[in-house]
């Protein structure tokens, strides 16, 4: 299974550290690295000097775009609202594959918004993945393609306005027993055993009763 990912926008030139400044034209590249992509955003004095020459397969990236730093705003209170964004990045986070075709369908409804944006769609083990990015943070979104087909589409809808008015179900409580805790239970001794003297030999500690689960 081809995991999601989110990659955040860097706030700095990944070759020379400079913070960016607001308005700052910066260049993103996008390398696949097998495991995972890995993305580098580059000021523009390092983009002419380390990356801009040569082909993109001489510098091994597989997706390129500019884009403009906007620097965040001051932290405020935010408001906990279910959309569409906040459930794909919960989706995503989850990484659950019961929640890939939901994901997708997310990520489309995003574009046709104008929310996201494709930047890339490249083939990775025979799969096509789409490269997103979210314009106003600067994130990458990496979204397999689940291959749908006519008659699974109208349940993924169905699925995913479930959760956009619901929300993910809560996760079930966890059993400590079920996890693996081992429950130690020692029974006392006889009141006859234990009153037989005021100070009574040391004895040989019991072995306690185990209740594995």
């Amino acid at each position: 299974m081809t995991e999601w990912n989110i990659q955040a926008r860097a706030h700095a030139c990944a070759a020379c550290s400079r913070p960016f400044v607001d308005q700052e034209g910066y260049h993103t590249l996008l390398f696949d690295e097998k495991a995972d992509f890995r993305r580098l955003d580059v000021c523009q004095a390092c983009w002419l000097k380390q990356y801009s020459e040569g082909a993109r397969e001489r510098k091994g990236f597989v997706s390129y775009w500019q884009g403009v730093y906007t620097a965040p705003p001051p932290p405020v209170e935010t408001i906990h609202k279910q959309t569409a964004e906040s459930l794909l990045r919960q989706l995503i986070e989850l990484n659950d594959p019961q929640y890939i075709p939901a994901g997708y369908i997310l990520a489309v409804m995003l574009e046709r918004k104008r929310l996201l944006k494709v930047k890339e769609q490249i083939l990775r083990e025979g799969q096509r993945v789409f490269i997103y990015e979210q314009p106003a943070t600067g994130d990458v979104f990496t979204i397999a393609d689940p291959n749908l087909k006519l008659d699974q589409l109208e349940q993924v809808q169905r699925d995913v306005a479930a959760l956009l008015e619901h929300g993910l179900p809560p996760a079930p409580p966890v059993c400590s027993a079920a996890a693996g805790t081992d429950a130690a239970v020692v029974f006392p001794a006889p009141a006859a055993e234990s009153a037989a003297s005021s100070t009574p030999a040391p004895a040989e500690p019991a072995d306690p009763v185990r209740m594995s689960g």
